[in-house]
């Protein structure tokens, strides 16, 4: 038998409510970086004559956006940021799958050990200053390897990523040992396809605390030329002129406030990551097996 279930009434109030507080939610959440773009484009004249808020602007210059990009300091430092974010979360995924897939197998030997060891790392850890003598002592200072290297694993996205391994039916590797696969081709041709889902999802994570990281850039570099968009972006804020961070003269500047080239970077800098996080979107609500078991 079926049976067909018909909202009544008060259902149809909840389904509004919940869609409302949804809405309203998600528009106090865009309504940052929408201001924060609207500033980036309205000429200063309209800002000042708006007490300086403006949700539509009568007039659009893109000024703001020509003078970032007229400066070389811009566009070194997004290639910076890129280049360490792709590379630092190749190597994060990789060094975290090649940790997750033994410590997935409860027959290892010494695994509770280790486990042990990485969730301690969670609790304690050694500090900023040793932390800093390390990256000294290994000459990794004023590289772009300092970016990457110190962060290169995280014990949570480790601990996420075993336990989606353990979850994987056993019957798969068995079938792909009995075919003649090693360990390691088991790996690469087996579960990472099977794991998509969960690589997309850390590697998000891994991108996004690549792209957003500055405190590494602070404390590791010296050289301008290496410094991350991210760290760009700090030293404007709390630099009392931004035509010296920028490597402009003041002449250059005076036709735009220091506040529309602010904005203008923050969109510049958030740009790609908004660009790249609907392509990932998607595996997000896949099943973690779909398609792999069939009968």
């Amino acid at each position: 038998m079926s049976f067909i279930l018909k909202k009544t009434k008060s259902d149809y109030v909840v389904d509004f409510l919940i869609y409302l507080a949804m809405t309203l939610f998600g528009l106090a959440t865009l309504f940052p970086l929408y201001y924060v773009f609207v500033m980036s484009i309205t000429p200063i004249a309209e800002v000042l004559r708006n007490g300086g808020f403006v949700i539509w602007p009568e007039q659009v210059t893109m000024d703001a956006y020509k003078f970032v990009f007229s400066s070389n300091r811009i566009p070194t430092a997004l290639w910076v940021s890129i280049r360490v974010t792709l590379i630092g979360t190749f190597c994060n995924l990789l060094i975290t799958t090649f940790l997750a897939y033994p410590l997935s197998k409860r027959f290892l030997p010494g695994r509770n050990i280790v486990l042990m060891g990485i969730v301690f790392t969670m609790l304690f850890s050694g500090g900023l200053i040793p932390l800093y003598i390390v990256v000294k002592e290994t000459h990794l200072l004023n590289t772009i390897w300092a970016l990457i290297i110190p962060g290169l694993v995280s014990s949570f996205n480790m601990l996420i990523m075993k336990t989606y391994f353990e979850n994987l039916p056993a019957e798969i590797e068995e079938a792909a040992k009995v075919d003649g696969c090693s360990d390691v081709q088991t790996l690469f041709r087996i579960v990472l396809p099977l794991s998509m889902p969960i690589m997309a999802t850390l590697g998000l994570f891994y991108g996004v605390g690549h792209w957003n990281a500055y405190f590494n850039g602070i404390m590791y570099l010296t050289d301008k030329e290496l410094m991350p968009i991210q760290v760009v972006l700090r030293n404007m804020i709390v630099s009392p002129s931004v035509s010296s961070e920028l490597n402009v003269n003041a002449s250059e500047i005076n036709q735009l406030p220091p506040e529309t080239i602010k904005m203008a970077t923050v969109v510049v800098a958030i740009l790609p990551i908004l660009i790249v996080y609907p392509f990932l979107q998607k595996y997000f609500v896949k099943g973690m097996l779909l398609g792999s078991i069939k009968g």
